[in-house]
This record gives structure tokens, sequence and C-alpha cells, in this order.
């Protein structure tokens, strides 16, 4: 199991407006995937755009260890030598997803169609992060998957089981569940059907259908049928939306910033927070809108602009779960009430999101009011002060957006698993015009 890091703070407080173009990296939801269905396709897949984040670098490290070569050429690209749908070779020990929930999840039912026993593991977050809601339907298409206390990492999937298809709703809305079922479909009898209560990311669905996998998507439904291959394409990976969001959200906030995010993902499914950030008054434009290895991508072109407070819509929720911790920056600065419903997800992510950003706002004298399913919050001027992102990487950079517009600087504690998604922001951060540095 990955060891616990050192902690790392850092020291964030108002630098410069915030000028000029910056790629962020690619997309983590579109690398992990890539690599996994890359792994059990037929031939040799070409992946540009990788991001060289510490999860999906496990994703990788992963596979190879049950027998897919992966060549790394040159920084941010992939060249996966497929082993086909059913050549995956039984790992010597446990495999260790290190700090990614996307990883472990999907996993879990891509390996419940193997011939082999395998055991999923994770850092000391991942291990407190519960995995029933995805065992629970695995084990109604015929798998064997258990953990250590019925809820919680370590998973143990026993090999052999004969999968048969689902016709699936889960209670709640969860793109990382319906991912497990479908890849666990892709080995199972008959078809796998998924009805979501809401819809939310389809990378998976678009991702099979590039593969050549038939696969049937419209929003909130999945349906696919096993008993076919997957064959190599190259895939070109998208700067990645919710690392984009803090610069956004970073431009909007400082006076006088103007920043260009060259071809960033605009999947529907993932950008709720554009929605939302320009119903507050935010100056976001989508330029030149196109489709990158069957992704939509646009430069984004951000301005600053003064923000009002909003009763976020609940539909647009499950599209910017990842989104929250920024999203509630911005509402803090913003004038007026913000009011987010329908996010009960984040009790559960790398940290309790809803409880780590209200606490740490009101820290920093912003009355928040927490709920079960989301927060209230009242608008007002951020002070300095001293925050706890709790080891997550997304509250971690959150924070550092609120520095650049707090009356004095911020410390934020813990931030070493920022590197799981975004590494580099501190130094591209900087560039930008943060004030941001490492204590």
């Amino acid at each position: 199991m990955t060891a616990p890091r050192g902690t790392v703070d850092w020291f964030a407080t108002r630098g410069t407006p915030l000028q000029g173009s910056h790629r962020v990296p690619g997309d983590k939801s579109v690398s992990h995937r890539a690599i996994m269905l890359a792994s059990i396709a037929d031939g040799t897949t070409t992946i540009d755009g990788f991001l060289e984040g510490e999860d999906t670098r496990a994703t990788a490290e992963i596979f190879r260890q049950m027998g897919v070569a992966i060549d790394a050429p040159a920084p941010s690209r992939r060249v996966v030598h497929g082993v086909g749908i059913d050549g995956l070779q039984a790992p010597r020990g446990p495999l260790d997803c290190g700090n990614a929930g996307t990883a472990m999840r999907l996993l879990a039912g891509l390996l419940c169609g193997q011939a082999f026993d395998s055991a999923l593991v994770g850092d000391r977050s991942l291990s407190a992060r519960p995995m029933q809601r995805v065992m629970e339907p695995l084990r109604a298409m015929g798998a064997r998957v258990e953990s250590h206390d019925g809820q919680r990492p370590p998973l143990r999937i026993r090999g052999g089981a004969a999968l048969h298809g689902i016709d699936f709703t889960p209670e709640v809305a969860s793109a990382q569940v319906k991912s497990a079922v479908l890849l666990a479909g892709l080995y199972g009898a008959g078809e796998t059907v998924v009805r979501e209560p809401r819809p939310t990311r389809d990378y998976t669905e678009r991702m099979l259908g590039q593969f050549g996998w038939p696969v049937e998507h419209s929003p909130g439904l999945a349906r696919l049928r096993g008993g076919h291959r997957l064959r190599a394409i190259h895939v070109q990976v998208p700067a990645d939306f919710s690392s984009a969001a803090f610069l956004v959200v970073a431009a909007t906030l400082v006076p006088g910033s103007e920043v260009l995010l060259p071809a960033v993902g605009i999947n529907p499914r993932r950008t709720g927070l554009l929605a939302v950030l320009r119903a507050m008054g935010a100056d976001v434009a989508a330029i030149d809108e196109r489709e990158q290895g069957g992704e939509s991508v646009a430069d984004l072109r951000v301005r600053h602009a003064p923000l009002s407070g909003i009763a976020v819509p609940e539909d647009l929720v499950a599209d910017m779960i990842d989104e929250f911790p920024v999203l509630a920056i911005a509402a803090a600065c913003a004038r007026g009430t913000t009011v987010i419903r329908g996010a009960a997800e984040l009790r559960v992510k790398e940290s309790d999101r809803i409880s780590a950003m209200a606490q740490g706002l009101r820290s920093l004298g912003i009355a928040v009011q927490e709920t079960l399913d989301g927060a209230v919050i009242e608008g007002g001027t951020l002070r300095g002060g001293r925050v706890d992102s709790r080891g997550d990487h997304r509250v971690a950079m959150a924070f550092a957006v609120g520095g650049q517009v707090a009356a004095s600087g911020i410390v934020v504690r813990d931030v070493a698993n920022v590197a799981t998604s975004f590494p580099g922001f501190d130094m591209l951060a900087r560039t930008a015009g943060f004030g941001l540095h490492a204590r």
C-alpha cells in the first residue's frame, strides 16, 4: 500500500493580474480510460496528451503488472501494446491504485471479467472511501468481489466468474459506478444497460465507441453487449477542464486578468461550472469549438468580471462535481448568496469536500451554512489565515485561488497530493500571475 506523504504547505498571496496563454495538463478521466481500453485492445495505441500525474501513472503501472507493455517515448505520450480482450495476465501481487478512486472503481469492473484473482489497494485516503455502490451491481452481474469490511478497500476479486448483463438504475448518479458496470459488461453474456437518475460524464461510452465496441448512449442511458473486441486507435487527450477551472476562476476574480487556455475539453457532462459561472456574471468565451478524438474541445478566453450569487441549478451539479471546491471560492467572492444543493457525492470524495470547504471558508471570514448535500455561502471578503486541505488536491488548489484575492496571505496545509491530478500546478500558476510559494 502507498506510504503516507510528507506534509507540504503553500503560502498563497496576491500576485499580479493573470495574463497569457497557458496549457493545462491532459484530462485525467480520459487518460485513465485510454490506458485501460488500449491495454485490452488488439494492436498498438498511441496516447498523446497523457496526464503525467501520479493517479494516471498508477493506472499504467497496474496494467504493466498484468503483462501489458507500455512505452513512454516522450513526456505526455504513451504507446500501449494491447493484449486483447482476454490477454491480461495474473499479477504477482496487489495492484496499487495510490490515491486514484477512478482507477479503483473502474478496475473493479474490468477485473471481474478476468480468469485470475486480483486485489486492489490504495493509499490511506483511498482506503477510507466507500466502494459498496460499485460492488453491489457487480455482484448482481455474477462477480465475486469483496472488501475487508464490506465497504472500503482493499478489494479482493475472484477470477473465473461467469458474468451476465444487467439492467441497472443506480440510486445516486455516478460516472465511476456506471463505467465499472459497463467495463464488466464487456465480459458479460447478453446486454448491459445503465439508466441514470441524472446524466453523468460519458467518457467511457464515447471512448468505447472510438475503440470500435458497439455502444448505444444518450444523456442518462448507456447500453452494450458482450462478445466484441476493441481495436487500437490514436488517442489525443484534451486539456483537463477540472484543472483549467482553477485558472478560470482566478482570472475571473482578479481585476485586470485575461487568459487563454487552449484545447480544453468541454464535454457537456463535465462543464457545468461554465454554465454556473456565466450565470453568476463571468466572462468566459469558448473559441474555436472543435472535436478531438471523439471529445469536444475549445480554447477558453477568460476575463475578469464581478460575480453575483445564485441558486445553482441541481441539474448541473452532476456535471461539475469535481469543481465544487473552486466554485465555493467563487461564491465566497461573489456579491450576495450562493445556494448549492444535490451534491451529496462530495461527502465521499478524496475528502468530505463540503466540510473541508465550509470549515476553511469560515476560518477566512465567510459565512457558510453547511447542509447534508451542499452549502449556502454568503459572499464577502476573504481574510488571511490558515486552512487545511485535508490532503485533497482540489481543495488545496481552490484555496490557492482564494489567496489571490484575500486581504492577506493564506497558508494552505497539506498540498502534496496536488501532484495526483495537476503536476506542476504551482509553477504554472506563478507563471500566470499567482502569488504562491511552498513553505
